[in-house]
Formats: C-alpha cells, sequence, structure tokens
C-alpha cells in the first residue's frame, strides 16, 4: 500500500510542477497575444487553457479516488471526473468557434503583429511545455489519467512550435496572414479534441464498454478457463477513465461445482492481468446439473435409503 501511496504522491507532485508551469505559460500566452496583437498566441493561449483544465482534472481525479466511498455514493467520487470532462469539452468546442471565427475576420483583413516579441512568448511557451512534459512522462506508462495529460502537454508544444514558425515567418516576409492560418489550426486542434472528449465522457456515462475491451475476446478468455460451460448476462463498463468493472453469470460443468470458488478467482485474476477490470461481480451457476447425472444419483440414493426404512433389502432390484 505505501509504495502505491507513494506513487500517488510522486504522480501528485508530477502534477502540480505541471499545473503551476502551464498556468504561468497561460498567463504569459494571453498578455503577450493582446499586447502583440497575435491571434495565434491568443489561440495557443486557448489550447494552454484546455490542458491546464485537463491537468487539473486528472489532479483532481487523483484526489477523488482517494476519498472513501459512502453509504450513499458506493462508487466514490469517481464519476466526477467525467462530469467535468463533459464540461471541459463543451467549453472548449465554443472557445474554438470563437477562435474560428476571429481568424476568418483576420484572414480578410490582416493586422500587423508584433513578431518578434510573438516569437519570444512563444518559445517561453514551449520551454515551459516540454519541461511540464519530462515531469509527467516518468509516470505515464503507470497511469491512464497522467498518459492523457501528457499527451495535452505533448500537444501544446507541437501548437507552441506552429506559433513560432508563424513568428519567424512574419518577421522575414511581414506576411501578417500567417497569424490567421496558424490561428485556424489550432482551433480546428482544439474542435477535434474537445469532440473526443465529448464522445469519450459521454460513452462513459451511457455505460458504453471501455475502449480497451473485445467483449468477444473477454467471453472466449473466459469459457477457456477449465470447467466454465458457458457465460451469461455479462456487461462491462467504465466507472470513470481508468476503472472497469464487469459482471456475470458464469455456468459451471457439473463435475466442477465444488470447485466454483477456485473457477471464479481464476477469471478474476486473468480479467485484471489481462484487461486491468479490478471490479468484477461474478455469480456461479449450473445449469447441466438439474439434468444430469448429480440429480439421479441423489434420487437414487434416496429411492436406496427409502427401501432400507421400510426393511426391503432387495439390492438387486435397486441396481
Amino acid at each position: 500500500m505505501a509504495a502505491s501511496e507513494h506513487l500517488d504522491q510522486s504522480i501528485s507532485r508530477g502534477f502540480l510542477f505541471a499545473i503551476a508551469l502551464t498556468a504561468v505559460t497561460l498567463v504569459a500566452e494571453v498578455i503577450g497575444g493582446f499586447w502583440t496583437n497575435s491571434l495565434a498566441l491568443l489561440s495557443d493561449a486557448a489550447h494552454v487553457f484546455m490542458d491546464l483544465l485537463a491537468l487539473v482534472l486528472s489532479l483532481a481525479a487523483i484526489y477523488l479516488a482517494g476519498k472513501p466511498a459512502s453509504d450513499r455514493r458506493t462508487y466514490g467520487w469517481h464519476r466526477a471526473e467525467i462530469f467535468a470532462s463533459l464540461i471541459n469539452g463543451a467549453t472548449l468546442i465554443l472557445i474554438a468557434g470563437g477562435i474560428l471565427k476571429e481568424s476568418w475576420l483576420r484572414f480578410q483583413h490582416p493586422e500587423a503583429v508584433k513578431s518578434k516579441e510573438m516569437f519570444i512568448i512563444a518559445t517561453i511557451g514551449l520551454v515551459m511545455n516540454l519541461v511540464a512534459a519530462t515531469r509527467l512522462h516518468g509516470h505515464s506508462h503507470d497511469d491512464l489519467n497522467v498518459r492523457s495529460a501528457f499527451l495535452h502537454v505533448i500537444g501544446d508544444a507541437i501548437a507552441s512550435v506552429g506559433v513560432i514558425l508563424g513568428g519567424l515567418v512574419m518577421l522575414y516576409t511581414g506576411w501578417y496572414v500567417v497569424d490567421a492560418l496558424i490561428s485556424a489550426a489550432i482551433a480546428l486542434i482544439i474542435g477535434w479534441g474537445s469532440i473526443r472528449l465529448l464522445r469519450e465522457a459521454g460513452h462513459i456515462l451511457l455505460e458504453g464498454v471501455p475502449a480497451h475491451v473485445e467483449v468477444d475476446d473477454v467471453v472466449a478468455k473466459m469459457r477457456a478457463v477449465e470447467g466454465v460451460n458457458d457465460i451469461h448476462h455479462l456487461h462491462v463498463w467504465s466507472i470513470c477513465s481508468h476503472i472497469s468493472a464487469l459482471s456475470a453469470h458464469i455456468d459451471i460443468e457439473p463435475d466442477f461445482r465444488l470447485r466454483q470458488g477456485e473457477i471464479i478467482g481464476t477469471i478474476e485474476q486473468m480479467l485484471e492481468h489481462d484487461y486491468h477490470i479490478t471490479h468484477t461481480t461474478l455469480q456461479g451457476e449450473c445449469s447441466r446439473c438439474l439434468t444430469g447425472p448429480v440429480i439421479q444419483q441423489l434420487q437414487h440414493r434416496q429411492r436406496h435409503d427409502h427401501h432400507h426404512d421400510h426393511g426391503g433389502h432387495d439390492h438387486d432390484h435397486l441396481h
């Protein structure tokens, strides 16, 4: 337990560091955008804002995961992360729309931009992004949450490179249309990212199957466990972006009915190892036991006892 707590603390520290750097970048790019009259810097600032929200959400998810479940909320607060993602995604679509509209106006009437200052501010932004990315990269394999935050920061760095190149082009050619073009490109990236965010959050809220799980594969692997006859009533869903749950009825072969606990344990281990499904509710049943030899044997024995009670020792007749 101590190891996972230490990992969480280390991840949280990485997040706090990345949030601080990203917030500084955001302020610098907003002030710089208005000062240099660069829409590209302002749209990059919107992209940074998107990532800052994502980082804050990820950190909040780690904090919420630590809160105990209550009698009223048996899953704890994990779903809050998905709610926040929905709000985040909806806000960003509006921001992207605003940038696209503004860049279209700029495209028709290009305005002069302080290219040199714009270039310097975008470079500072890029450096901050890369430093934040290195802090998150170490944990991006341990945690899905961290990986998405890491990819956000990398996306930011790419957008900053676009702004830097635009600044250089305008510095040497004075072709200010570039500012509008880069802004439009960044707005499209934000729009695409937010639509994906909404789709993923909606999928989780509608109890959809997690992206990394193929139901047919799961059923095949569960059936392959020795003693399993069939699988019924299978449901797989996500509680939040990194916790998956599964429930199913396991139909067990009559010969294995006494090893039901062992079979269910094997299936649970397989689900956790192969699919990272940690919340499982598996119910064992034996459909063949009702018609199979087990019942007949019991009835046979009862008849045998019945004869004994009445002093009927006619074994040859019974066997």
